[in-house]
């Protein structure tokens, strides 16, 4: 076949179309639109509340026992952020919590990735009306008043405590496993240690500043009082702060090796 008529053929095969549709396995998915990841951020802070305040009032009304109580909400906690975060960390991260919003902003405002002081400024808010939004459907279901403040005093110094070790733990958690490349585990590591941090911090590792002031609204067993919540919320920046100190530290960049 001659130069021409090679041409000729070639040209009567329809060219295969880019195969655009979906990203190769493995390779990083396009951004969502901003309204996609806050509506996710909204939604996803939500139901995390709705899990805990609902199991709260669930378990208060299966048993007296206050361990037990502990223990079913801790466990619906558990899986319910697990599932949660598999389930949404693909379209806006899953942060449900601005204290991971902004911590990951601090650490991408440099041009590393990260959120943007805009995006911040829309995941914040959609996280705090989702927690909020998430403590009235939790009252709702159980047929208690849709908004009731909370009774339960938690400002005491043991417990602010108690936040800023949960929080400085849960940063170092986050971040450490982005420095390590090991963000696919979080769904596990995540919920894992919300799970733990329930019985080792005298707190009940709240953790988040949307989900503390979301649990104002609601007098069960999960709620807080609105006078304790500033206080929650400022330990919760310091155990931020904390958090990415020990991140620092502990992940810092290695040297280069040196030649032999």
């Amino acid at each position: 076949m001659t130069t021409t008529q090679e041409s000729a053929a070639e040209s009567a095969v329809p060219a295969a179309k880019p195969a655009s549709v979906e990203p190769a396995p493995g390779a990083t998915p396009p951004p969502r639109p901003l309204t996609s990841r806050a509506a996710a951020e909204l939604v996803g802070t939500a139901l995390l509340v709705a899990v805990v305040v609902g199991s709260g009032i669930q378990a208060t009304e299966l048993t007296k026992d206050v361990g037990l109580q502990l223990l079913a909400n801790s466990t619906a906690t558990v899986f319910g952020l697990g599932i949660l975060i598999l389930l949404l960390g693909p379209v806006s991260g899953a942060h449900f919590n601005p204290v991971v919003t902004l911590a990951e902003w601090w650490t991408g405002r440099r041009g590393g990735a990260g959120v943007t002081m805009r995006e911040a400024a829309v995941y914040v808010p959609a996280q705090v009306v989702g927690a909020i939004a998430g403590a009235i459907l939790a009252d709702a279901m159980f047929g208690e008043p849709l908004v009731k403040w909370s009774t339960h005093d938690r400002s005491a110094g043991h417990l602010l405590l108690g936040e800023v070790v949960a929080t400085a733990g849960l940063i170092l958690l986050i971040f450490g496993l982005a420095r390590t490349d090991r963000l696919r585990f979080a769904p596990v590591a995540v919920a894992s240690y919300i799970g733990s941090a329930y019985w080792f911090t005298s707190s009940t590792s709240f953790a988040n500043p949307a989900v503390t002031i979301g649990r104002a609204f609601t007098d069960t067993f999960a709620g807080i009082a609105p006078g304790s919540v500033a206080g929650f919320i400022g330990m919760q920046l310091v155990g931020a702060v904390v958090g990415l100190a020990l991140v620092a530290l502990i992940f810092m960049p290695g040297r280069a090796a040196e030649e032999s």
